[in-house]
């Protein structure tokens, strides 16, 4: 994506009072402005006007269904590129999320470390190469919010990872090579794994504020706005508020307190913070985007290539 269209978008300018009426209704399933899952090394990049003006942590079983990014068309409700698939799109969902759904807990997920892998029986596969380097002592310094950190403060390698919650490919990568990298790294003490927000449009900035309004049940909400991904991110504007609160209920919200989080100012003057210092300092201009031992890999990563990384960061 191209960030002077992410500047001059309506995420800039968005206060915390007007997410709910703008910010949800100015978005759509199409604005996955991301490198490309299936080319690490390649970055899909969205068309800007030349006269647009430049300014400044679990798993998920999530639908089958993705959208995979081809080619770049104009969205003329939101100002973004939306990316147009040239395979099969999901089908829009107008079912409300399924509240029968039961909320990963941190239990859960400690439990299961009784099913970490041997790092050694994943296939290693021939990883892409960076698109810019990073001092990592730089990058690991703290931001503007505390960070959602999974795996041992001692493990040798650091892996950083910037999302944005309506990005197909991230979803892709937290349902397909996100429980590979749990076990067989971060369970057994390899990796430590960071999850930093890099909102490409306000309905991922509104998800991803609740997540950090959910507090220690941060990465399981995550896991559960991934998963219905194509229910939230794809609703009509009209039921937009409605669908993603039925998304996040599970985790103890009332109407009450979903509202006062998505009109906390601070909160997303913060998760804007967090995104304006990845594109400013770090490089940061798709999503997912991944920072390993000060190298930058725009695009989803297979468990294969993302071993081999690992293991050249530990060697050094």
């Amino acid at each position: 994506m191209n960030l002077q269209l992410l500047r001059s978008s309506s995420l800039v300018g968005v206060t915390a009072a007007s997410i709910l009426a703008l910010g949800l209704a100015a978005c759509s399933d199409s604005n996955e402005m991301t490198a490309d899952a299936a080319s690490p090394d390649e970055q899909v990049t969205a068309s800007t006007d030349a006269s647009s003006t430049a300014a400044p942590d679990e798993t998920s079983d999530a639908p089958e269904e993705l959208a995979q990014a081809d080619t770049a068309t104009e969205d003329e409700t939101t100002g973004f590129s939306a990316e147009a698939g040239d395979g099969a799109e999901p089908e829009a969902d107008a079912e409300e999320a399924d509240t029968s759904q039961t909320l990963p807990t941190e239990a859960a997920e400690d439990a299961g470390a009784k099913d970490a892998a041997d790092p050694a029986a994943i296939e290693r596969a021939e990883a892409p190469q960076p698109a810019g380097t990073v001092d990592m002592d730089t990058l690991l310094q703290n931001g503007s919010l505390p960070e959602k950190v999974l795996g041992s403060e001692d493990a040798p390698v650091t892996i950083v990872e910037y999302a944005s919650m309506t990005c197909g490919h991230c979803r892709a990568f937290h349902e397909e090579t996100f429980p590979e990298l749990n076990k067989a790294f971060i369970q057994t003490g390899k990796v430590r794994f960071i999850l930093r927000e890099f909102p490409l449009d306000p309905r991922a900035t509104a998800a991803f504020m609740l997540a950090r309004c959910s507090e220690d049940k941060y990465f399981p909400v995550v896991d559960v706005l991934f998963n219905r991904q194509n229910v939230w991110a794809r609703a009509e504007p009209q039921d937009a508020a409605k669908t993603l609160f039925d998304t996040v209920k599970i985790a103890g919200f009332t109407e009450e307190s979903f509202d006062a989080c998505l009109q906390d100012q601070t909160l997303l003057d913060n998760v804007n913070a967090v995104r304006e210092r990845a594109s400013d300092e770090f490089g940061v201009d798709s999503t997912p985007t991944f920072f390993i031992d000060g190298n930058r890999y725009p695009g989803a990563m297979s468990i294969g290539q993302l071993a081999t990384l690992i293991d050249q960061a530990e060697a050094e």
